[in-house]
């Protein structure tokens, strides 16, 4: 038991660790980049003003353009780390605005129950989340209360579903499953919803 927790966190360290590396690249090679390149059309623009406004009101068209990209470029990346809806609007809107940035066919039919605690309602997003990204047609979610766990289901088009998550599932003392076959893919969990002081079930070794 006592190394299967150890492996578990240690996996998890190293994936959070991995996921960093991950946004400072899409960061330094992404929107950085982007940021730098306004700058200097920014400065090309300032000196043409005096000689060419026409170029100079064409640079600055460009650079707006430039600015609404990296604008969505920074958008992204902030939903990569925790997506203030979740906080905000609940992990119901959540799911239903991911499914809507993924441009595919998705329906949720999503309840959660009231206190609801944040890791829990964190670590079913991000299990929806990664399915989602891995679909290449239709995707049907659905989360449900059942006693005292909240279950996720997310069916896909699309095979070779692969989950980073189950650590994290299993770090919060819940299960997840998946199943792929050529084509469709399905992904089923459940996380406790209730303490285990609440339940008088002790910590765990």
């Amino acid at each position: 038991m006592h190394e299967d927790l150890y492996a578990s966190r240690a996996r998890l360290i190293a994936n959070a660790d991995a996921d960093r590396r991950a946004f400072e690249r899409s960061l330094h090679d992404g929107v950085q980049q982007e940021l730098v390149a306004i700058l200097v059309n920014l400065q090309l623009a300032r000196g043409l003003c005096e000689t060419d406004s026409a170029a100079a009101v064409a640079l600055l068209e460009d650079v707006g353009r430039d600015a609404r990209i990296a604008l969505d470029g920074l958008r992204r990346l902030a939903l990569e780390i925790y997506p203030p809806v979740l906080d905000a609007r609940g992990l119901v809107v959540a799911l239903r605005s991911a499914a809507s940035d993924a441009g595919i066919v998705v329906s949720v039919d999503a309840e959660v129950p009231p206190g609801c605690p944040p890791e829990v309602v964190a670590t079913a997003y991000f299990c929806c989340l990664e399915a989602l990204r891995s679909a290449v047609g239709r995707a049907a979610v659905s989360i449900r209360p059942d006693d005292e766990e909240l279950l996720f289901e997310i069916a896909i088009d699309g095979s070779g579903l692969a989950s980073r998550l189950g650590d994290r599932v299993d770090a919060l003392g819940g299960r997840l499953e998946i199943e792929s076959e050529p084509g469709a893919s399905r992904l089923r969990g459940r996380l406790p919803v209730v303490s285990r002081s609440q339940t008088g079930r002790g910590s765990p070794p």
